[in-house]
């Protein structure tokens, strides 16, 4: 028995909620589809709302935004089954067995993670590139390159939990913005010593966003990973390790001090040469210096 929870806010998930609807149809166990409308335009619940028709479906429209940790939580409250199917809105299913794929693995009782996938040619607007780029270089792994870091490789957009567990652990409300929501999630699962099972079993990333957009989020990010650090919450990410390095052998100030005088020149590098990530990365490590250097102001 499984339900499928879906935050939704500004997408379009008329054809992933059919294909969803079409392939549980056909499996042997009780399911339910949830849906639940985050603070979307008019236009995207107007489109949206025609889903309503599927039977095992229920879609709300929430009076204010909750944030990605509160509607996650509320969906997991909402579902009546005991296997919860948490994905992102602007994904589309590959897969003709997506469904009965995840199903024969339910008696695993670990957590399954499918992972994320990107279209293989680029896309024809040159500002979505960068995030294509990115996915394509950093995100999508498979289920073998995932398992050799089971718990780092974790992400939300795509995993099945058994609800008694997802009912002791949950999202932290305290993350209002985006960003590192699935990294605390993880370290939480660690913790707790919850196997991960990592599947081939891959949804396609269809939100891409201009790059603009994209490093505004990469910073509201930075933000809350800074903040699980001043909390200090066991997590690990390759940002942070790299970080408590310098902070340990007292090499922050001065990377902080280049950093801040290359800044013109990494800016220029993210911008015009997307296939360098070691830029992007260096990017965010600056970031990172900056917060900690006017916490440490304060």
């Amino acid at each position: 028995m499984i339900s499928i929870l879906i935050p939704v806010y500004n997408f379009d998930i008329c054809t992933l909620v059919q294909e969803l609807h079409r392939q549980s149809s056909q499996l042997a166990i009780p399911f339910e589809i949830i849906c639940l409308d985050d603070g979307s335009t008019t236009a995207f619940k107007e489109k949206n709302r025609t889903i309503k028709e599927y039977t095992h479906l229920t879609y709300q429209e929430l009076p204010q935004n909750l944030g990605r940790s509160k509607i996650r939580n509320r969906l997991g409250k909402l579902a009546k089954y005991d296997q919860l199917l948490f994905m992102d809105c602007d994904s589309k299913v590959v897969r003709e067995d997506y469904m009965a794929h995840y199903a024969n693995h339910l008696q695993s009782r670990s957590v399954l993670y499918g992972g994320r996938v990107y279209q293989p040619s680029p896309p024809a607007d040159p500002a979505l590139r960068f995030h294509w780029e990115y996915g394509r270089q950093r995100e999508q792994q498979t289920a073998d390159q995932r398992a050799k870091k089971p718990f780092h490789a974790f992400m939300t957009n795509n995993f099945i939990i058994p609800k008694a567990i997802f009912q002791q652990i949950g999202f932290d409300e305290q993350l209002t913005q985006y960003g590192h929501e699935d990294t605390l999630f993880g370290m939480e699962l660690k913790r707790r010593n919850i196997h991960i099972l990592h599947l081939d079993n891959p949804l396609e990333h269809l939100g891409l966003e201009t790059q603009t957009i994209f490093l505004q989020k990469t910073q509201k990010g930075i933000e809350n990973l800074y903040q699980l650090y001043t909390r200090q919450l066991d997590i690990e990410t390759k940002l942070l390790s790299l970080f408590l390095r310098l902070k340990r052998n007292n090499l922050h100030t001065t990377t902080h001090f280049i950093l801040r005088k290359l800044k013109p020149l990494i800016r220029s590098a993210v911008r015009y040469q997307p296939k360098q990530m070691r830029w992007f990365d260096l990017w965010k490590l600056a970031i990172l210096l900056e917060y900690d250097a006017q916490n440490q102001d304060r």
